[in-house]
């Protein structure tokens, strides 16, 4: 996927130079007033949080506040500990490796008004994008439990307020932000049954950065941006169930036998993004 997205970026680059090229002529050189179209690429970069793992609702209250213990003991099942990357085998010992740093290609719309060297103006944007993050938790049967967030698409409408000097534009921007996610959970038991309850895929958020955008041409720009951007996630929980497991197993003990939901402790999705682009202005 991350070599279509930038093909795709690299054939709407030249597409947008040849479409500016006749209207290079139409507005003043340090106008940045009215509309303008874009496209950007994006090195995206994980920032998870180093302490997450996985949490438990043994009594289905819906609270995820309860611990797994071995049976007739009150030690935790999962006292091995956790990792907020993927594991590379059944015990903490085998590691962890990340998953999540990707790659993004989207296309933006927007309009600035100029005020002396001021501009305001906001931007609206879409993307596709490749960039995961996991977490996982130990037992000690031993036995790891993944849990996996892929996001796939991206839409924002941001603010942005610049000070332009020459054929520079410096801003700052800020504003609402939507990705669309896929869930999947990954664990080397074979014995319990895991089945997803719960699986939402959009997430909603916000970002913030800045950016710097150069006249190539009167019409024609080039961007470099730093984006934060913070999606909450949707509910993702899976049912650890009896499977062909004994009575004794951790999951399924009284009183509640029919098992144990399964959630992340952290709801966040978030993540850096770094950015080049193009637009065309009218």
């Amino acid at each position: 996927m991350r070599t279509s997205l930038y093909t795709g970026a690299a054939l709407a680059t030249v597409l947008m130079a040849g479409l500016a090229t006749p209207a290079l002529a139409q507005s003043a050189p340090n106008d940045w007033s009215g509309p303008y179209v874009g496209i950007y690429g994006s090195y995206l970069e994980t920032n998870g949080d180093s302490d997450e793992r996985l949490i438990f609702d043994r009594d289905f209250d819906g609270e995820f506040d309860d611990t797994v213990v071995l049976n007739g003991t009150t030690n935790n099942a999962f006292s091995p500990g956790s990792c907020a990357n993927s594991a590379r085998g059944a015990t903490l010992a085998d590691g962890c490796y990340k998953v999540g740093d990707g790659v993004e290609a989207g296309i933006r719309i927007g309009y600035d008004m100029q005020f002396g060297n001021w501009v305001v103006g906001a931007v609206g944007e879409v993307a596709a994008a490749d960039i995961s993050d996991s977490v996982t938790s130990f037992s000690t049967t031993p036995a790891s439990y993944i849990m996996n967030r892929d996001l796939e698409h991206t839409a924002a409408l941001r603010a942005r307020v610049g000070y332009a000097m020459g054929p520079a534009l410096v801003y700052g921007t800020g504003g609402i932000a939507y990705g669309k996610i896929q869930n999947s959970f990954f664990t080397t038991n074979g014995v319990n049954s895991f089945t997803e309850q719960t699986s939402e895929d959009d997430a909603d958020g916000y970002q913030y950065g800045a950016g710097v955008e150069w006249k190539l041409a009167p019409n024609l720009t080039l961007v470099t941006e730093y984006l934060y951007t913070s999606l909450e996630a949707g509910d993702y929980v899976v049912r650890a169930g009896p499977g062909t497991a004994g009575p004794t197993n951790p999951f399924i003990l009284p009183p509640n036998t029919a098992g144990t939901d399964i959630a992340r402790s952290n709801g966040d999705f978030d993540y850096h993004g770094f950015r080049l682009g193009m637009n065309i202005r009218f």
